[in-house]
C-alpha cells in the first residue's frame, strides 16, 4: 500500500487496515518528481496535500540574499504539507532534494475522511503535531548545540526516522544529500560542515561518504548530539533492529 509507512511505529498510534484503505481511497494521483525542483511556493493557494512515498523533500525559507535555511526535511511516510489543509497556503517553499514520488490527496477527500472517520482524522492531526515537535527540536539544535553537535543531532534524528520507515538498519542508511544541504540544515558554512564530518570520522563516531551514512558509535553520537528521541514519538521497541 502507498500508505504503509505513514505513522509507522509511532507510539500509541496504530492505523487499522480499514483506515489505511480509507486513506488510500483518498489518493487521486501518484506523481514522480525530479530532484531539486520547487514543488510549492509560499503563498500559493493549495487544494491538496502530498504523502511522500519515495525520496527526500524539504521545506525552506530564503533570506534577502537568496541564502536558504532548511526548516524541515521529509522522508518516506511523511505528509509533506498536511498543515496546508487548514491553512490553505504555506509560509515557506517546498522542494524535492532527490527524485521523489508523492501521493496526492485533495483537501476535499480530507474533509470526507474527517467527517466519516473522526478517529482517522485525529491520527492525521497527530501527524501535524509530530511535525511541530520536530520543528522545536530543530530550534533547540540551532540555538544550543555547537557545530559538531548540530550535525550529530541531525544524523541521529534522520537515522531513527529511517529506521521507523524500514530504510535504515540502525547503523547504515542512504542519505543522498550534499554538504551544502547539511550546511543549510544546520546553519553552518559548507567549509565548516566539511570540518565537522572529518572530525566525526576521526573520532570514529560516524562516516558520511558517497551518500551513505555509517554510524560507527551510535551511543557516543547520541551523546555528542544531545539527542533525545522522545520528540519523534517512535516506538523504539518496535523499531529495534
Amino acid at each position: 500500500m502507498l500508505t504503509d509507512r505513514f505513522l509507522r511505529e509511532k507510539t500509541g498510534i496504530n492505523l487499522s487496515l480499514r483506515e489505511r484503505e480509507r486513506l488510500e481511497a483518498g489518493i487521486v494521483e501518484v506523481r514522480a518528481l525530479e530532484a531539486r525542483q520547487v514543488i510549492v511556493r509560499a503563498g500559493t493557494p493549495l487544494r491538496h496535500s502530498m504523502l511522500l512515498i519515495e525520496g527526500i523533500m524539504s521545506r525552506y525559507i530564503d533570506d534577502r540574499n537568496g541564502l536558504r535555511q532548511l526548516v524541515a526535511i521529509h522522508v518516506p511516510g511523511d505528509f509533506v504539507d498536511l498543515h496546508a489543509y487548514p491553512l490553505q497556503t504555506l509560509d515557506h517553499d517546498v522542494a524535492t532534494m532527490t527524485s521523489a514520488k508523492v501521493a496526492v490527496v485533495p483537501h476535499s477527500q480530507l474533509d470526507a475522511i474527517i467527517l466519516q472517520s473522526p478517529a482517522l482524522g485525529r491520527k492525521l492531526w497527530f501527524a501535524t503535531l509530530i511535525d511541530a515537535a520536530i520543528h522545536r527540536a530543530w530550534l533547540f539544535r540551532l540555538g544550543r548545540l555547537d557545530a559538531v553537535g548540530r550535525v550529530a543531532h541531525f544524523l541521529c534524528e534522520t537515522n531513527m526516522r529511517l529506521v521507523a520507515a524500514g530504510l535504515s538498519d540502525g547503523r547504515r542508511f542512504a542519505l543522498p544529500l550534499t554538504q551544502t544541504d547539511l550546511s543549510e540544515i544546520c546553519g553552518l558554512t559548507n567549509v565548516h560542515v566539511n570540518r565537522v564530518l572529518r572530525q566525526l570520522r576521526e573520532e570514529r563516531l560516524c562516516v558520511f561518504r558517497s551518500s551513505l551514512v555509517e554510524i560507527t558509535d551510535p551511543a557516543e553520537l547520541v551523546v555528542r548530539g544531545q539527542f533525545d528521541p522522545s520528540y519523534l514519538y517512535i516506538d523504539t521497541q518496535a523499531s529495534a533492529v
